[in-house]
């Protein structure tokens, strides 16, 4: 049994969450590489049974959550239990699940940190959203939707199209059968998307960028796709375009700013304008299905792994 150290905490596990970077470190294409022994797993929900050195013994028996402000390498919450640094303890509204509290941060502070505290997204923005049906994309749907923008989901999928609509999209592309440039334009009135918000890149960087507004904001915060991503010169000239790379750790070098994402990340779960969707639940021995199940691409929402 890990014995927590100076400033740390275990966590009796009650469920953990799968993000795609997880897949992306395992695979090596992450944006850290693995210091073996390695460790996996940023989000999870559980109790207090230990304390280290220096932190308050009052912590023990509490639930918490964890917010993903730690190295793979060094930390990770795929287990019955995680040692875990103090300050990524987080906290979830009571009415919450362990699995759905499992399921907040990661999701919330990405899809915050771009829409809100950056662009600032307000009512009637149209904003893009590839790989709509991954649980940022969604988070990202519920957040625009809170601000009054509508949010256009994009999907490979033409099955998936009904299930993100009765999410909350107000509009599905799906790529495969739609051409991405004249839905857009016909979805938006010939204006085009003031954000787009994109995990994937690769080819289809041309068409989110010739459907985006004039001046509009393009974040990058994903590789999914591993082919070459050719730059958009020409959209980005005419239509004076931000291109902005983002990823959620960004909100950590200013405590006032993460302070800001915090309280908004709990104060719509807990008004109930934002809600974690679990997609599909695992047990502890089928992570392994888990993960595999992540890589086909298969899933609406996030995917869970409950400790029994």
């Amino acid at each position: 049994m890990p014995e927590p150290g100076k400033d740390e905490v275990r966590l009796r596990i009650k469920a953990f969450a799968l993000n795609r970077a997880e897949a992306l470190f395992r695979q090596g294409h992450y944006v850290i590489q693995p210091e073996f022994p390695s460790k996996l797993g940023y989000e999870a929900a559980g109790v207090v049974e230990a304390v280290g050195p220096g932190v308050d013994e009052k912590l023990i028996g509490k639930v918490f959550n964890t917010i993903p402000n730690f190295s793979f390498s060094r930390y990770g919450v795929y287990g019955e239990v995680a040692v875990v640094p103090v300050t990524s303890l987080g906290v979830y509204p009571d009415h919450l699940t362990p699995e759905q509290g499992a399921s907040v941060w990661m999701q919330y502070l990405t899809a915050y940190g771009a829409l809100v505290h950056i662009a600032n997204v307000a009512h009637g923005d149209f904003v893009m959203l590839p790989a709509a049906s991954s649980s940022t994309a969604i988070a990202a749907m519920e957040i625009v939707k809170a601000e009054g923008g509508k949010a256009i989901g994009i999907t490979r999928t033409a099955k998936k199209a009904a299930d993100l609509l009765s999410l909350g999209y107000d509009h599905v592309i799906v790529s495969t059968d739609e051409d991405i440039v004249e839905r857009a334009a016909e979805i938006t009135n010939g204006k085009g998307a003031r954000i787009i918000f994109d995990p994937v890149l690769g080819s289809r960087i041309q068409a989110l960028a010739q459907s985006a507004v004039y001046q509009g904001i393009y974040f990058a915060y994903g590789l999914l796709d591993q082919r070459p991503t050719p730059f958009p010169v020409w959209p980005t000239m005419s239509k004076a375009l931000t291109f902005r790379g983002w990823a959620f750790p960004e909100l950590f070098r200013d405590p006032e700013t993460l302070k800001k994402a915090k309280d908004y990340i709990f104060k719509h779960p807990s008004d109930g304008t934002l809600k974690p969707i679990v997609g599909k639940i695992f047990a502890l021995d089928q992570i392994v299905e888990a993960h595999r199940f992540m890589d086909s691409n298969d899933q609406i929402g996030k995917i869970l792994v409950k400790i029994e």
